[in-house]
């Protein structure tokens, strides 16, 4: 495998040193968490793609279609569908916003009063995220290198932190891009088309397996809705998202940009179904579904191929893991640290480099100590979504959709449906479905009495806010709110 391991060491140092490339651009704050704010179309949709379509989406992708077939696609395919939503309903009007996180976008439709507690959901959100991309690494380097779990945690971890923390958001983007050019070679164009080959084609896998496994159904009604609710609602409102919405040029490169990653993750997701459904005709007696992805590279692929298609499941780990990481400082540092200690900077955001910088370098060790100490991925994803659907989907909809909302009735819905969510987790267990169906309706009940037995927002708040959703209003000089807010 020494050309397999080549390929895969130019790559890392080549993310390396897109990283130092980066660290030249980020220059302010604006460059260091959103790009200045610069992204044409072309580079855009690649780094949504990127970021959305991760470990989970590339290995656990291909371990559904071991497992189900192509009805496997369907949790992919419905995080295509959340950023198709995104896209053509909100992207426009949330660049426009010209904010940096979530919180911030809450303070400016209730009047500056949900900032802390719903970053500090927003932040578990992307710690978790971050964490279940770290932990990925784990499985990518075992086959590359043979190397215990927790020196291949530090190692993918490592290069991730590296470069996110030299140049911010331009190196992540930077890295996107070039992840996601790796991951369409190695996945659509080499590994899908040898993959069905070497199962016999499509008509020896249609007589090889039952036939539910072309049923597009197969995986159940109640999956699907749950995939819907989870993932399709969790790209309306995640951090790591609304982050790299923020770096579009305009309204129409967020809108239209976003649309094309959502295609493009469609096609990603049946990529990903055909290719576990030809590896369980390859391989019908895995210990594993998840081990499809990595049996079917070493033992398929010619020399050289192999390498590439591997580095197309790092880069895929990888991207969405600094996504998270950047996206994990930011409210770190703007919505919990600097409201706390209330700080408010009124001038250059050059300062700011530096305090971002020392953050995404915090919480990436606090990621990496946490992913080695951790083991189940699946389960610290499903508390993560839990926690951002339960506790955030409700206000910030309704900020957008519902102009009688209240600052009470946001902050009732973030802690009543964040709560209903953990104590159902601990009743329930982690995985089953009530903790998200219970925890969503609860929340949506907080939001709708609080919102109507309080005091309508103040018209100054509103009129300001539409201001800013219409793109009118220059962005807020000051980057942080006074404690009491």
């Amino acid at each position: 495998m020494a050309v397999d391991y080549i390929v895969i060491v130019v790559y890392l140092a080549g993310m390396l040193a897109v990283g130092w490339w980066g660290m030249r651009r980020a220059k302010s704050k604006s460059e260091f968490l959103v790009a200045g704010r610069r992204l044409g179309p072309s580079m855009y949709s690649g780094t949504m793609a990127a970021i959305v379509l991760g470990g989970a989406s590339t290995i656990g992708g291909v371990g559904l279609g071991y497992q189900y077939g192509l009805s496997g696609a369907w949790m992919v395919f419905t995080i295509g569908l959340g950023l198709l939503a995104l896209s053509i309903f909100f992207s426009a009007r949330i660049a426009r916003l010209k904010v940096y996180t979530v919180s911030e976008m809450l303070d400016l439709r209730y009047g500056g009063r949900a900032g802390v507690i719903s970053g500090v959901v927003m932040w578990a959100y992307t710690l978790m995220l971050a964490v279940t991309s770290t932990i990925a690494y784990a499985t990518i380097f075992d086959v590359l290198f043979d190397i215990n779990r927790t020196l291949a945690i530090i190692l993918g971890g490592s290069i991730v932190v590296a470069y996110s923390t030299l140049g911010g958001m331009w190196s992540i983007t930077l890295t996107d891009m070039v992840q996601f050019v790796v991951k369409t070679i190695g996945v659509l164009l080499l590994l899908l088309p040898i993959a069905v080959v070497k199962a016999g084609g499509f008509s020896e896998m249609k007589a090889q397996l039952p036939t539910e496994y072309f049923d597009p159904l197969g995986i159940g009604g109640e999956t699907i809705f749950t995939y819907v609710l989870i993932y399709t609602f969790g790209m309306l409102i995640g951090q790591d998202i609304w982050q790299r919405v923020f770096t579009a040029r305009s309204d129409t490169t967020a809108k239209w940009g976003g649309t094309v990653a959502g295609t493009y993750c469609l096609v990603y997701a049946l990529a990903g179904a055909v290719i576990g459904t030809a590896a369980k005709v390859l391989y019908p007696n895995l210990a594993s579904a998840d081990d499809a992805f990595a049996t079917i590279v070493k033992d398929e692929l010619p020399v050289g191929v192999r390498g590439l298609v591997l580095a197309a499941a790092l880069a895929a780990v990888m991207s969405t893991s600094s996504g998270a990481l950047i996206a994990c400082a930011t409210v770190a540092n703007n919505d919990i640290w600097s409201r706390l200690r209330g700080i408010v900077r009124p001038d250059g955001e050059h300062d700011e480099v530096k305090g971002n910088r020392a953050f995404i370098l915090l919480m990436g060790l606090a990621v990496i100590g946490t992913a080695i100490a951790l083991n189940d991925v699946v389960e610290a994803l499903t508390v993560a979504y839990n926690l951002l659907v339960g506790g955030l989907l409700v206000p910030i909809l309704g900020g957008l959709l519902w102009k009688r909302g209240t600052a009470q009735g946001a902050l009732a819905s973030v802690a009543v449906g964040g709560l209903a969510v953990i104590v159902l987790m601990a009743t329930f267990g982690i995985l089953a479905n009530e903790p998200v169906y219970y925890g969503l309706l609860s929340s949506l009940a907080a939001y709708l009495i609080v919102s109507l037995a309080t005091p309508a927002t103040d018209e100054a708040v509103l009129a300001a806010w539409r201001e800013r959703l219409a793109g009118r209003a220059p962005e807020p000089v000051a980057e942080a709110v006074p404690a009491h807010q």
